[in-house]
C-alpha cells in the first residue's frame, strides 16, 4: 500500500518528538527540580546556560536530580527546543543508554519490523522488538493503531507471546520507545466500502455520545448517525432513545475516505 502522509497536526507533534542534536553539557546547579547546565563546545570552552527539566533528567526513579548529577559533572544531552525567553532545554534521559539510543536511531517512519507481544492492556500493547537491547521492551501500539475495526479491548486483536509485524510510526529517544502500527499493514476497509452509499444496513450501536451514536455496519466499518437522524422530537441525549448494543437499521449517506469516516442516515419507517 502507498505510504500516506500524517495529518498536519500529527506531523507537527512527530516533529517535536524527533531526536535532536546531542550536546556535551556541564552541570552548574539546580533550579528547584531542574538541572542547570552550561554547554561545552568542541574545544572545551564554556558556552550558554541551558536547562534539563526534571522529567528529562533520567529514566530512573528519583526524588531529585541531585541524586544522579553533581555540580561540575559533564554529561551528554539531546536538544529539545528553546523556551523561557530562548533558553535551551535538553534531555539527558535521551542519551542515558547508548545502546538503546543507537537502536532507536536506526528506525525510519514506515519501516516494517517484527517482534513479540509482551503485554496487552486496555490502553495499548507492549512489544519486544527484535534486536532491542536485553532487558528492555521498546515497542508500543496504541489502541487506534491496532486495527481498522471497532474493538472493546486490545486482547481481541493480539495476545501475549504472539509474533507480529508492524510499521514504525516514530522512534523516540526521550521515551526510549518506538511507536508501532498494526493497522498500517492492513487494507483500509473504507476503500472497499466506498461504493456502498445508499445501502441500507442493520447493525449494533457501539457507542453513544451526546450528539449521536456510532453503529457497526460491517465487521470492520463503523459509521456515525447524528442525533437529528434519530428523532425529530426535542431530546437532550441519544440514550433517551436507544441503548448501546441495540440493533438499528440505517442508510449509508456518505463515505469520506480523506477523513476516514462514514456518515449514516435514518431509514424511513425503520424501528
Amino acid at each position: 500500500m502507498p505510504e500516506s502522509a500524517p495529518a498536519p497536526r500529527l506531523q507537527s507533534l512527530i516533529n517535536q518528538l524527533l531526536p535532536g542534536a546531542v550536546r556535551t553539557v556541564k552541570v552548574v546547579g539546580f533550579d528547584e527540580t531542574d538541572v542547570l547546565v552550561q554547554l561545552v563546545d568542541a574545544e572545551g570552552e564554556k558556552a550558554e546556560i541551558g536547562r534539563i527539566p526534571r522529567h528529562e533528567a533520567s529514566m530512573r526513579r528519583m526524588e531529585h536530580p541531585s541524586e544522579l548529577f553533581e555540580v561540575g559533572q559533564e554529561v551528554k544531552a539531546e536538544e529539545i527546543g528553546r523556551w523561557r525567553e530562548g533558553q535551551l532545554h535538553l534531555s539527558a534521559r535521551a542519551c542515558e543508554n547508548p545502546a538503546l539510543r543507537s537502536f532507536l536511531l536506526a528506525f525510519e517512519r514506515g519501516q516494517v519490523v517484527t517482534g513479540t507481544v509482551s503485554e496487552v492492556h486496555n490502553f495499548g500493547v507492549f512489544v519486544h522488538v527484535d534486536g532491542e537491547p536485553e532487558g528492555l521492551c521498546t515497542g508500543f501500539i496504541r489502541v487506534p493503531d491496532l486495527t481498522w475495526g471497532w474493538i472493546s479491548h486490545p486482547g481481541e486483536v493480539v495476545e501475549a507471546g504472539q509474533r507480529i509485524s508492524a510499521e514504525v510510526i516514530i522512534a523516540e529517544t526521550r521515551s526510549g520507545q518506538v511507536t508501532l502500527s498494526l493497522k498500517a499493514l492492513q487494507e483500509d476497509p473504507l476503500i472497499r466500502f466506498a461504493d456502498q452509499v445508499g445501502l441500507v444496513l442493520t447493525g449494533p450501536i457501539t457507542r453513544i455520545v451526546p450528539f449521536g451514536v456510532f453503529v457497526q455496519v460491517t465487521p470492520d466499518v463503523v459509521g456515525f448517525l447524528h442525533l437529528s437522524e434519530l428523532t425529530d422530537q426535542p431530546v437532550e441525549t441519544p440514550d433517551q432513545l436507544v441503548d448501546e448494543g441495540e440493533l438499528i437499521t440505517v442508510k449509508v449517506a456518505e463515505v469520506d475516505l480523506q477523513r476516514h469516516r462514514v456518515r449514516l442516515g435514518a431509514v424511513a419507517g425503520a424501528d
